[in-house]
């Protein structure tokens, strides 16, 4: 047993006082969680500290709170682990972000959380008519949405989004998580309704700023921010849905400004993301933006020489070619690295199985057998 010191944000309503820090010292084994050096302060020395929990198996998502800074399950976070991250010896736990504090480590999760999850009508909506016995889904369709049903509603990825920190009516990356487990299911009869609808919204899929933090803290792999991303891709490139944001405009600009230039030119960029440097919208874009190019050329961040005068890139044809590749590629495919992989070995027939499962390998068959393989492909 090794002696840790657990520094908890303290918060209690009820007595009227504001919220402070409390040092609480336990003994515990390095592999030991967390969640139980709080659970042994709390038996042993301050029965009133706040904090929520269930299973202590990672499954229910009840204890997530701030680690060192960093939203995480405390049943799923080793002690001896959380002492090497942290800093001057204490292990700093307190409540998530983004989110009113009810007591001590407690957060409403319902005032953000829940109250987002339910904006994106989580629930199907069934085709008509509707099948005399079960509806028949190709396989291919339910693993792609089986990322985000990993999903256990722990909020963390909530807690970390900086975007939600700048736009606190930002939908969010767990609702948003959520709006792709049934935009990507055949069985919904409102695919585009609900493109339409999160594309639309100011807060919705394009105010994602891609900053990849639900990616690095949820605990399940459900990767949010790689599930707005298709519900762009889908929104964008499969509906066509020109949204009021500019996101669609946007987005077309800046590969096509990759395709023409190779390297970002970001000089084009704004204007084309506003219909071309002659458009009255794009004038006034450049307008509005002028002190911020000025400040990045004070503070030498901008290049007013490479801004100005992009330069033809020699691999500009080769990178048409792989633009041309991907767009004549019928159906697109798209890989789900969470629940995608393969068999230890081949089936009789001698092609790749595929299997669908927590926890396989992310290999795509092109990868392991090469483009001329006969194994089955994921999309």
């Amino acid at each position: 047993m090794n002696e840790y010191t657990l520094r908890l944000r303290r918060y209690q309503p009820e007595n009227g006082r504001e919220a402070y820090w409390q040092s609480f010292t336990v003994r515990l084994a390095p592999h030991h969680s967390v969640l139980e050096g709080i659970l042994q302060a709390r038996d042993l020395q301050d029965g009133t500290i706040g904090i929520r929990c269930s299973c202590r198996s990672a499954i229910c998502g009840s204890c997530a709170v701030s680690i060192n800074g960093t939203p995480m399950l405390a049943c799923r976070t080793h002690i001896g682990k959380a002492l090497e991250a942290a800093r001057g010896g204490e292990i700093t736990v307190e409540p998530m972000g983004n989110m009113p504090v009810l007591k001590d480590l407690i957060v409403d999760m319902d005032a953000v959380h829940w109250k987002k999850i339910k904006r994106v009508t989580p629930w199907l909506i069934g085709k008509q008519p509707i099948p005399e016995r079960e509806y028949i889904v190709p396989h291919d369709a339910m693993v792609d949405v089986t990322q985000t049903m990993a999903c256990i509603q722990c909020g963390a990825c909530v807690g970390a989004c900086l975007s939600l920190e700048v736009d606190p009516e930002f939908i969010g990356p767990a609702a948003l998580a959520k709006a792709y487990r049934f935009v990507g299911d055949p069985r919904d009869a409102r695919q585009r309704e609900r493109l339409q609808d999160l594309s639309e919204d100011p807060h919705g899929i394009y105010d994602c700023t891609h900053c990849f933090m639900c990616v690095q803290v949820c605990p399940k792999d459900v990767a949010p921010m790689d599930q707005i991303m298709r519900l762009r891709r889908i929104a964008g490139s499969d509906h066509e849905i020109v949204d009021p944001n500019n996101g669609y405009r946007h987005e077309h600009a800046f590969t096509e400004n990759i395709r023409r230039n190779v390297l970002l030119d970001e000089a084009e960029l704004l204007p084309d993301s506003y219909g071309g440097r002659f458009n009255p919208r794009a004038i006034r874009e450049l307008v509005s933006d002028l002190p911020v190019v000025l400040l990045g050329v004070l503070r030498r961040k901008i290049s007013p020489a490479k801004a100005l005068l992009h330069p033809r890139h020699p691999a500009r044809e080769n990178v048409g070619r792989v633009y041309e590749y991907v767009e004549t590629e019928r159906p697109r495919r798209e890989l789900n690295l969470y629940v995608t992989g393969y068999e230890e070995g081949p089936d009789t027939s001698g092609s790749i199985v595929q299997t669908a499962g927590a926890g396989a390998e992310p290999w795509h068959s092109e990868a392991l057998a090469g483009p001329q393989s006969s194994g089955s492909e994921s999309r």
